[in-house]
């Protein structure tokens, strides 16, 4: 039963607590306190008793809005995903938005760290959720890749974004928490590489140094990685065999908002601009938001 109140939860459905006084509080009041610890304290302080402190309330009193912190946990991940926005929002073909996506899941993981300490292989199952995966795999299937392998690119990205953004948040971690930066940190131990780095030794790690190739900042570090990813996806989409229904879907018109295949109509029915009504309506209010003309 608690898999089915944390859906419930995320969803906005079932019972809202009935008994005793009148709620003093909001679960988005509770949610979002709890977001604020994490952010500021990391996962491992965020407890109910914590939140309870915050929002000057008894610990139990905060069990009729959510029943664990598993559930709070899902509830937390949901609220702040609804900041990341939708891949498939900007212009650009599916390499340009696929880019802009991973730099924004980039910056989202720096404000919000504890979200790399949450197994991302049983994510928040929420709405804000769904609607930044639907977002992207949307933007993927301007490939034209086979479903299986929208999901796979997908993965691979998020995989890459996830390490180097859990590897740069780890530093700034060691950064805040020693005091010392990264520069004074290899600074106070040059003179070990100066012993250490002898060219006859290690003559490629002796040039590279005096080149200067070693330091570098860590978001260069993630661009360049970055790319390289994007140009094996390029590449895996171009050497893609061709399918017999390849032909079919020449004809195709492609959906004007996201640049997605547009399903064909009944043989009766009206041919469809959009593919699906949320591009409809995005495009509506594209238009009304433009000044006149």
């Amino acid at each position: 039963m608690s898999a089915v109140r944390g859906l419930e939860l995320l969803w906005g459905v079932g019972e809202r607590p009935s008994r005793g006084r009148r709620p003093a509080f909001t679960l988005e009041q509770i949610v979002r306190t709890a977001v604020g610890i994490a952010d500021a304290e990391g996962l491992a302080v965020v407890s109910m008793r914590r939140i309870a402190e915050q929002l000057g309330c008894t610990t139990m009193s905060l069990y009729r809005y959510v029943p664990g912190k598993a559930e709070l946990l899902d509830l937390m991940t949901d609220m702040v995903m609804a900041e990341i926005p939708l891949a498939d929002a900007p212009p650009g073909g599916w390499r340009t938005r696929l880019e802009l996506s991973a730099r924004a899941d980039w910056g989202f993981y720096h404000r919000h760290p504890w979200i790399l300490r949450i197994p991302a292989g049983r994510p928040a199952l929420g709405p804000n959720g769904f609607a930044w995966y639907e977002s992207v795999l949307r933007v993927l299937t301007a490939t034209g890749l086979p479903p299986a392998a929208l999901v796979d690119v997908f993965d691979l990205v998020d995989a890459y974004v996830r390490g180097a953004a859990r590897d740069s948040v780890d530093a700034a971690a060691a950064e805040r928490h020693s005091g010392i930066t990264d520069e004074q940190w290899w600074a106070a131990r040059a003179h070990i590489w100066d012993a250490a780095l002898i060219p006859a030794r290690y003559p490629l790690l002796a040039s590279l140094r005096a080149a200067g190739a070693l330091n570098h900042p860590r978001d260069r570090g993630f661009g360049f990685g970055l790319q390289r990813v994007l140009d094996s996806v390029e590449a895996f989409v171009r050497n893609q065999p061709k399918r017999r229904y390849e032909t079919s879907q020449r004809n195709e018109i492609t959906c004007p908002q996201c640049g997605a295949p547009v399903p064909r109509s009944a043989p009766a029915g009206r041919p469809r601009t959009y593919c699906t009504d949320a591009c409809r309506q995005r495009a509506y209010r594209a238009r009304r938001a433009a000044p006149y003309r």
